[in-house]
This record gives structure tokens, sequence and C-alpha cells, in this order.
């Protein structure tokens, strides 16, 4: 039976993804800094018959993620996946946000993944495991008015891949995910340019993906071993129209995401 660690599991995304790998029948570790949500989806799951453990993590204290990852080693004896999925977003112009901001934003996305993987990494190198994690369209492409989140996600994907080439020779396996705009509460829940919670009105810009549709493809991706997985249509899209024709992308996401005030942010 496989056994999968998630972070950031107890709602949206994370908790579509822990859903996807207990019908799988894989056993699920359900890590979010919110530790009574994490045990209530651990418990939900274990109610249809997964083996779970929900566990409090705060994904940008080194120490919290040794904790976790211990805890999910001593009860399960080990792991073979670990999903890097914890992650916030904010709204607002460069020039506007504060530089706290944006920090914020790093520690979440990048150091948190960061944090995460390298306490895993022995257990996962030991088992020739994999991790993933999940990236964006913003991970390739810029995004205006999230620039603190487009370069935590830039910096994410340069991790994850270098991390790959590191390990070619130990089996030690590399999944990025690059979804287009995921139906959660991100963007709900994004900070506004003072750290405040900003006014939103929509939480993504163009087509949403629901979070089980979305869930099923990066499951099925991590499933078949993929190094890089498309979550939409318009992920793959944009990331060839941001190489090709960069000043034509440049038009439409700023018409986009400049031309809709109070849009939110999906993954």
């Amino acid at each position: 039976m496989q056994r999968v660690v998630i972070t950031g599991a107890a709602h949206g995304l994370g908790a579509a993804l822990a859903r996807r790998f207990a019908r799988a029948g894989a056993a699920v570790a359900v890590l979010d800094v919110d530790a009574a949500a994490a045990e209530g989806r651990a418990r939900a799951l274990a109610a249809d018959g997964t083996e779970a453990i929900g566990l409090g993590c705060d994904v940008t204290a080194p120490a919290d993620c040794l904790r976790a990852i211990d805890a999910v080693i001593h009860r399960w004896g080990g792991f073979e996946v670990l999903v890097n999925n914890a992650g916030i977003t904010h709204l607002g112009l460069l020039r506007d946000t504060e530089v706290e901001v944006l920090r914020r934003v790093m520690e979440v996305n990048f150091f948190g993944a960061v944090n995460c993987t390298l306490a895993a990494l022995p257990e996962l190198r030991a088992r020739r495991g994999r991790v993933a994690a999940i990236s964006s369209v913003a991970g390739f492409a810029p995004l205006a008015t999230r620039g603190g989140y487009v370069a935590s996600k830039h910096a994410l994907q340069g991790f994850f891949e270098t991390l790959r080439s590191e390990h070619l020779e130990d089996g030690l396996q590399v999944t990025l995910v690059c979804p287009s705009f995921v139906r959660t509460d991100i963007g709900r829940r994004a900070l506004g340019p003072d750290g405040n919670p900003a006014a939103v009105t929509r939480t993504g810009v163009g087509r949403e993906i629901e979070p089980d549709v979305a869930a099923e493809t990066i499951f099925r991706g991590i499933e078949a071993g993929r190094r890089l997985v498309w979550v939409g249509r318009e992920a793959r899209l944009a990331w060839w129209l941001a190489h090709l024709a960069p000043r034509l992308y440049e038009r439409l996401m700023i018409r986009r995401t400049m031309g809709t005030p109070g849009a939110g942010q999906g993954v």
C-alpha cells in the first residue's frame, strides 16, 4: 500500500488530492497549519476506510516539518510520496506591496516546500520515492498583481528541477505540477498590499478548474511518474504562448488581470 504525505491538505486542492489518493487505496497523512482541520479531514478519510493521519504543521518552520515527518514515519514505518501543496497568495501591484507581504508568500510557497522536502529527503531517497510540488502557470510566466506569488513559484520550479538533476542516480523522483486556475479559497484568503486581507470578488482569472478534476489529473501524473504535469488546457497553452510570443502573452495577461479589478488568485 502506498503511503502519501500531503501539505495544506485540510482544504481545497490538498483535500481533493487526499480524497483521490485515498480512493486509490493509499494511506494518507494530512498536514495543515490548521491542526484541528487536519485532524477532521483525517477522520473523514478514516470513516471511509482509509488509513489516515491528521497533523498540524507550519511549513514555514523547519523544526515543525521535521516533527511532522518524524511522526508519520513513527506511525507507519515510512512513506513513499510527499506532495507539497500548501500555499498562499497576495493581490496588488508590486509598487504598492510591502516587502513583508512578499516575504510571507515566499516563506509559505517556496521555503515551506523546501522545509518539508529536506525533512523527508532521507526517507524518500531510501525508498526511491517521489516528491511532487504544486507550482502554477505563474511558475514559468508573469502574472500582474501577483508578483510575489510568481516569484515564489519561479523559485519553486528552479529548486525542484535542480533537486531532480542532483538525484538522477539514486532513484528519487520529482514531479512538478502546473495548474491554471483552480476553484479554491486561496484567492479569497489573499493578502492585500499591506498584509491585510485583500478585497476579492472572484477566485480566479478566466475559466476555473474544479478541485476534484485537478486532483484527478495530478494523481494520474504522479502515478505515471511524469516529470511535469499540466493541469488544464489553459496551462499548456500559456506555456507555449509565454515562450513563443511573450509580448502577446503579456498583453492578454494584463487584459485579464489588470482589467479585472478585485480578481483573485488561482493555484
